[in-house]
């Protein structure tokens, strides 16, 4: 890179930016902005072109410009597509929310209750074209979940744990294929 006495320059390891005033062999002295003459080697220093400067009226989020590009970019609307809202069957196979009591109940009568809650919630989406259901079991001590998983593996759907940052550790999440073959 060849400086030249007038071009504007920046430090690479420091906030100075100035304009060249004199060149003696490797040294180069730089005026900055403030009115102080600083020298430095060339190898410290980095030619600051036309097109970097334009670039700077974008580093300001209040500018006229920025916000006229950012409108340019917005996607439009179309006045004739319709927004699909997608359909989410959220299932919540805890027991307390299945039953008032669970009395009378031993830990197999409340797990075949939370699995036939299931069944019949996916049985129910697959015959409403539901293509999402989110069964939020917990997690415990992964009993309901493996049960949970094998039964899933008897339809048409692909499975996989829910969203962590809506759900968090204890939801699957189940894809119901609307075509099945």
């Amino acid at each position: 890179m060849s400086l030249k006495i007038g071009n504007k320059v920046a430090v690479l390891d420091d906030v100075l930016k100035g304009k060249v005033i004199g060149i003696n062999g490797a040294e180069i002295s730089v005026e900055t902005t403030d009115g102080m003459i600083f020298k430095f080697n060339a190898s410290e220093l980095v030619r600051i072109d036309v097109e970097q400067h334009e670039l700077s009226k974008f580093s300001d989020i209040n500018n006229s410009l920025l916000k006229d590009k950012i409108a340019q970019n917005k996607p439009k609307k179309s006045l004739f597509k319709k927004e699909k809202k997608e359909v989410i069957l959220e299932v919540d196979l805890h027991i307390s929310k299945l039953t008032k009591s669970t009395r009378n109940m031993d830990n197999y009568d409340m797990l075949n209750l939370q699995l036939d809650t299931a069944k019949s919630k996916i049985e129910f989406a697959i015959s409403k074209r539901i293509a999402k259901v989110v069964f939020i079991h917990g997690v415990g001590e992964g009993v309901l979940r493996s049960e949970l998983l094998r039964l899933l593996n008897k339809y048409p759907v692909k499975f996989y744990d829910a969203s962590y940052k809506k759900y968090g550790l204890g939801a699957t999440e189940v894809y119901i294929f609307q075509n099945p073959i």
